[in-house]
C-alpha cells in the first residue's frame, strides 16, 4: 500500500513538471484558457445553471484552478499529492480566494470515495490520462462525477508532435520508438506512460460515455520553436497568434502538442 502512494506522488510530480510548462507561460497558453473559458461561458448559459461548481481533477498545486475560480466559480482540486494540495491552499490563500477553492486527496480513478457522484457542472482532466494505470477508468469516474449535462475539459499530449519534436532535436531514435511503440512513449524513462491522437482521444471520450463537441489544438509550435527567436514581445505575439490561428486548423490539428476536447455528458 505504501508503495503505492510512494509511486502515485512520483507520477504526480512528474505530471506537475509537464504540464507547468503549458500553464506556467500565460503568453503562450492563451489558446488553452480561451478554450477553457469557452467551455465554462456555455456551462454557465445552459438553462437553469447557477454558481458552477468545477472540479479539477489533478490539479495539482492549483495554477488553473485559482484562475477559474478568479472568474466566480466554486473549484474543487482533487489531487493524491499531499504536498501539491498544501501548496495548492497556501495559494489560494494568497489569491484571496480559499472560500471558492476546496482540496481533496484522491485518485483519478476513485472519484466517488471522495465526491458526490453528479454534482460538478463542469470537470478539468488536463495531463492526467497520459499517467494514471487506467485511462477508461478514470474517465468513467470523471463521466459519474458530472450532473447530466455537465462539461469535460480533457487536455492530452499528442504523439505525432512527439516524434516531430525529437526529430528537430536530432533524437531519432527516441523519434523511432514514439513512432513505433503502441504507447507512444519515447523510451522506458518517459515520464509519460502513454500518449495519444485525435483518433485514440475522441474514442476513449465516446468509451466513457461523453460526446464530444469540439476538439482544438494547443502548443502546435511553441514546443518546437528556438528559445532565441521568442525573446522580444513581438515575437512572443507573432507566436501567440499563430497558435490561436492553428488551434481551429484541421490541417494543423495533428501537429499539436496537445489536443484539447470539449464534451458534455
Amino acid at each position: 500500500m505504501g508503495d503505492r502512494s510512494t509511486d502515485r506522488t512520483t507520477t504526480r510530480t512528474s505530471l506537475e513538471e509537464r504540464v507547468a510548462k503549458e500553464r506556467g507561460r500565460p503568453r503562450t497558453s492563451t489558446v488553452l484558457w480561451e478554450g477553457v473559458q469557452r467551455l465554462l461561458a456555455d456551462a454557465a448559459a445552459a438553462p437553469g445553471a447557477g454558481e458552477l461548481t468545477v472540479v479539477d481533477l489533478g490539479g495539482g498545486t492549483g495554477g488553473l484552478a485559482v484562475r477559474v475560480a478568479a472568474l466566480g466559480h466554486r473549484v474543487v482540486v482533487v489531487d493524491p499529492s499531499p504536498d501539491a494540495l498544501a501548496a495548492l491552499e497556501r495559494r489560494t490563500v494568497e489569491a484571496g480566494l480559499s472560500d471558492r477553492v476546496r482540496a481533496l486527496q484522491g485518485d483519478a480513478t476513485d472519484l466517488a470515495a471522495v465526491l458526490e457522484p453528479g454534482r460538478a457542472d463542469v470537470l478539468l482532466c488536463h495531463g492526467v490520462l497520459e499517467v494514471v494505470d487506467d485511462p477508461r477508468a478514470a474517465l468513467r469516474a470523471a463521466h459519474d462525477a458530472l450532473r447530466p449535462g455537465g462539461r469535460l475539459s480533457l487536455l492530452v499530449a499528442q504523439w505525432p508532435a512527439s516524434v516531430l519534436a525529437r526529430v528537430l532535436s536530432g533524437h531519432l531514435d527516441q523519434a523511432l520508438h514514439v513512432l513505433s511503440d503502441a504507447d507512444h512513449r519515447w523510451s522506458g524513462h518517459d515520464p509519460l506512460r502513454r500518449r495519444f491522437d485525435r483518433a485514440s482521444a475522441t474514442a476513449l471520450a465516446q468509451g466513457a460515455g461523453f460526446t464530444v463537441t469540439a476538439v482544438e489544438g494547443t502548443r502546435t509550435f511553441s514546443d518546437v520553436v528556438p528559445s532565441t527567436r521568442t525573446e522580444s514581445d513581438a515575437d512572443v505575439e507573432l507566436l501567440r497568434r499563430l497558435e490561436a490561428l492553428a488551434s481551429t486548423s484541421p490541417e494543423l490539428l495533428g501537429l499539436a502538442g496537445h489536443l484539447h476536447l470539449h464534451a458534455t455528458r
